[in-house]
């Protein structure tokens, strides 16, 4: 497994630095420019089926003038050895992002970093955690609606996940947008977040409103944890 350097935290509950800011989803230049613009810290590139698909092809033209310290991330449902192969040759991606139910093994020899995500409609679906932590360099937990396992633009219930005793590095996800990002963070304290369908005008179609809103609440959110961290009080 490869050392976390691009999304990064303190452990669970004891968390100090920045919550950074993934954007999901992302198909055009022009979101993706309001995205950098926003200082972003990681954009998502959908390989798998989805509304906001994109190819190889596509995501190497989106990304050739992206700037270097920008980390860019391939999403897949149960990719085969070729497919993986494929993903890394290109030398786009700094980090692959995981969304079926690969097994934990495939974690093993990659040379990026590796994102698992878990779908979360009720508690027994947090078994998946014993199952891929310490596999994948991050978990990342989004919601479950029936088959659809991500980009539903729906919360799960966050206290699930609060309840849970974690000794990683997570991504939160979820329908996450301007009106519950706050709250969002101030409950579960995520290394990082990853925003997408709230994020949107159409699928695949990004708002650059809803895309400045959001971040600068998040940016609002670390910044006063910075300054409640250096106080006095907390020394």
């Amino acid at each position: 497994m490869k050392q976390p350097t691009e999304i990064s935290q303190q452990p669970t509950k004891i968390r100090q630095q920045s919550t950074k800011i993934k954007i999901c989803g992302l198909t055009n230049h022009q979101d993706i420019k309001a995205a950098v613009n926003n200082s972003v810290d990681a954009l998502g590139f959908i390989l798998a089926e989805s509304p906001r698909q994109v190819s190889i092809t596509q995501a190497r033209e989106l990304t050739a003038s992206l700037p270097p310290f920008i980390a860019r991330v391939a999403v897949v449902v149960n990719p085969d050895q070729s497919r993986l192969d494929e993903i890394i040759a290109s030398r786009i991606f700094t980090a692959i992002q995981f969304h079926g139910s690969e097994d934990p093994s495939i974690f093993r020899d990659i040379p990026l970093q590796t994102i698992k995500a878990i779908s979360i409609s009720d508690q027994s679906d947090l078994k998946e955690v014993t199952k891929y932590q310490g596999q994948a360099d991050y978990l990342l937990f989004d919601t479950k609606v029936g088959s659809q396992t991500g980009g539903t633009g729906k919360s799960f219930d966050w206290s699930l996940l609060a309840s849970k005793e974690l000794n990683q590095n997570y991504i939160l996800a979820g329908g996450l947008g301007p009106a519950n990002i706050n709250a969002a963070l101030d409950r579960l304290q995520p290394a990082a977040v990853d925003l997408n369908s709230r994020l949107e005008a159409a699928p695949g179609r990004k708002d650059p409103e809803l895309i400045r809103e959001t971040v600068d609440i998040i940016k609002s959110y670390n910044a006063g944890n910075a300054l409640n961290s250096n106080s006095p009080i907390n020394n």
